[in-house]
């Protein structure tokens, strides 16, 4: 039931004023992310291609680079759900900060403030993190591919995993250190892996995905504070 409560206070919190421009900035880094990496895709396929192709007893051929092109866009679109998922939270994840600072403010102001961890050490978490997604869910890719009836509950048990493991673990490390951190989160990987799950459900929702990393952070932050509240 805790779980439940602390999902209600974050989305009770998103009209926070702190959380929708976390929101904001997070959906245009995102898209035009996923803009130019489409572009990118493009423009390598233009450059790589001939424009026509002759070919024995028809001639030249001048529609290949236009079906290499279609074909592209078809597969971009395909990835662009598997994709959105890293770069949304790796984005979100250079945010983390503000996020939890906001719940703390709003449903725990006796806390005492903790040092940011730095521009670099947020960029680096962000990027570790967005490999580690990308890598799991593109090997997951295969056993959607093969198990397609299997395919949503790999899905969300697989990033219900990843989310809840890092989420957790980024949020307990602002008040616990790496260690302390590392420590409650194996005495509560069953819970955490829960709240990951319940996560990582609408994550196949476009647009709606670009609310998960934001709404794990806060509910993170409660669950820190319901496993060890002298933190």
């Amino acid at each position: 039931m805790s779980l439940i409560a602390d999902f209600g206070r974050a989305v009770a919190q998103l009209r926070d004023q702190r959380f929708l421009g976390v929101l904001l900035k997070a959906l245009a880094i995102t898209v035009i992310g996923l803009a130019l990496v489409f572009w990118a895709v493009m423009a390598g396929l233009g450059w790589i291609l001939p424009e026509s192709v002759a070919l024995p007893w028809i001639g030249p051929v001048r529609f290949l680079d236009d079906l290499a092109s279609l074909a592209a866009v078809g597969l971009m679109l395909v990835l662009s759900v598997v994709l959105m998922v890293p770069t949304a939270a790796a984005v979100v994840g250079f945010f983390l900060e503000e996020v939890a600072e906001a719940v703390e403010a709003e449903h725990y102001p006796g806390l005492a403030p903790v040092a940011g961890p730095g521009l670099s050490a947020q960029i680096g978490d962000a990027l570790r993190f967005f490999a580690l997604v990308v890598a799991v869910n593109l090997a997951a890719l295969v056993v959607y591919l093969l198990l397609p009836p299997l395919a949503p509950f790999v899905f969300w048990l697989v990033n219900g995993f990843l989310l809840g493991r890092e989420y957790f673990q980024l949020v307990a490390m602002r008040r616990l250190g790496p260690e302390g951190a590392a420590r409650l989160r194996r005495a509560n990987a069953g819970r955490i892996w829960l709240a990951g799950t319940a996560m990582a459900v609408p994550l196949s929702v476009p647009v709606l995905n670009l609310l998960v990393p934001i709404l794990g952070v806060a509910v993170f932050t409660h669950q820190l504070h319901r496993m060890a509240p002298a933190s």
